[in-house]
C-alpha cells in the first residue's frame, strides 16, 4: 500500500507485514483466481469491479478515492477488499481505479470466507491481517489529523528485557505480537511464552480488570498496540477473532499446566 500522505518507517514495517499476510492466506485458502485486466480508470470504479469478490494487486496499481480524494494506493501484493458501505451511497462510497491500468487476481468473497472458517491456520492469518490492517489505516488517520489532535499510538519496537505489560496495570490496549517470542510472568515467576502472531492481553481488556501478569520482551519484538475499544468492536463484528482468541487461551493453559506438572514433579522428587 502506498500512502496519499507523509508517514513514518513503522507504516512500512506493516505494510510489508500485511503483504506477508496476505500471501500466506492465499495460500491456505487455496482458491484458483481469475485474472482481470483493468484499464486506465478516471472516474468511478473500474470495469468488472464486483463488490462480491476479494482482488488482489498483481502488477500496477489501484487508487482508493473517497469524495473524489485519493486516499491510498494498492501496489503489488495487496488485497483489495471493497468498501462494507457498498455504492447505495454514492457520496459516501469509496471507488477503486487505476491511473495507469493494473492487472488482478479476482476470488469469489463467499467461498474464500467460507474456507477461512473452515481452516484453523487460516482464521489466525485472517485476524492478524485486519488487525495489521487496522493498524495502518490509524496511521493515515493520523497522517491526515491535526497535530494538535491526539493520535492513537499502535506499534512498538521492543528490545530484549523491556516490559511490554506490567502486572497490576491498567489495561487499555490489545497486544499482536508481529515478531519476536515474549515471556509471561506471574509475580516474577515465569508461567508461560507468547509466539509470533499471538493475541495477548485480551482478557483484562474485555473484563476491564487490572493486568494479571507481566509480559516481558524475550527477544526483540515488534508489537501491534489495539485500543480495548477498537478491538471490542472487532470481535463483535468478526467471530474468527473470538476463534483465534480462544485457540491463543487454549494453547497458554496447556502451557501453565505443563508448567504446573512440572513444579508437582519437582516437589514429590526424593531429596538426595
Amino acid at each position: 500500500m502506498l500512502a496519499n500522505a507523509e508517514l513514518a518507517q513503522d507504516f512500512n514495517r506493516l505494510n510489508q507485514q500485511h503483504k506477508e499476510l496476505v500471501a500466506a492466506l492465499l495460500d491456505v485458502v487455496n482458491i484458483p483466481p481469475v485474472r482481470v485486466e483493468v484499464e486506465a480508470t478516471p472516474q468511478g470504479n473500474f470495469r468488472g469491479f464486483d463488490g462480491g469478490k476479494f482482488y488482489l494487486v498483481d502488477s500496477g496499481s489501484i487508487s482508493a478515492r473517497y469524495r473524489g480524494r485519493t486516499v491510498y494506493f494498492l501496489e503489488e501484493g495487496d488485497m483489495l477488499l471493497p468498501d462494507i458501505a457498498g455504492l447505495g451511497n454514492r457520496d459516501v462510497a469509496v471507488f477503486y481505479g487505476s491511473e495507469a491500468g493494473a492487472s488482478l487476481y479476482s476470488y469469489p468473497a463467499l467461498e474464500f470466507m467460507q474456507r477461512v472458517f473452515a481452516e484453523p491456520a487460516a482464521i489466525k492469518l485472517w485476524t492478524r491481517l485486519l488487525i495489521t490492517y487496522a493498524g495502518m489505516m490509524l496511521r493515515l488517520t493520523a497522517a491526515r489529523t491535526h497535530e494538535d489532535s491526539q493520535a492513537t499510538p499502535g506499534f512498538e519496537m521492543f528490545e530484549a528485557g523491556d516490559i511490554i505489560i506490567r502486572q497490576g496495570e491498567r489495561a487499555d490496549y490489545v497486544f499482536n505480537l508481529s515478531s519476536g517470542s515474549a515471556e509471561v510472568l506471574v509475580d516474577d515467576v515465569i508461567v508461560g511464552r507468547i509466539g509470533e502472531g499471538e493475541i495477548f492481553g485480551a482478557m483484562a481488556a474485555l473484563t476491564h480488570a487490572d493486568r494479571s501478569a507481566t509480559v516481558r520482551a524475550e527477544t526483540p519484538c515488534a508489537v501491534v498496540k489495539v485500543p480495548k475499544e477498537q478491538f471490542t468492536d472487532l470481535i463483535k463484528s468478526n467471530p474468527a477473532t473470538i476463534h483465534s482468541l480462544l485457540i491463543d487461551m487454549a494453547n497458554s493453559i496447556v502451557n501453565l499446566n505443563e508448567q504446573l506438572v512440572g513444579l508437582r514433579s519437582s516437589a514429590r522428587r526424593p531429596q538426595t
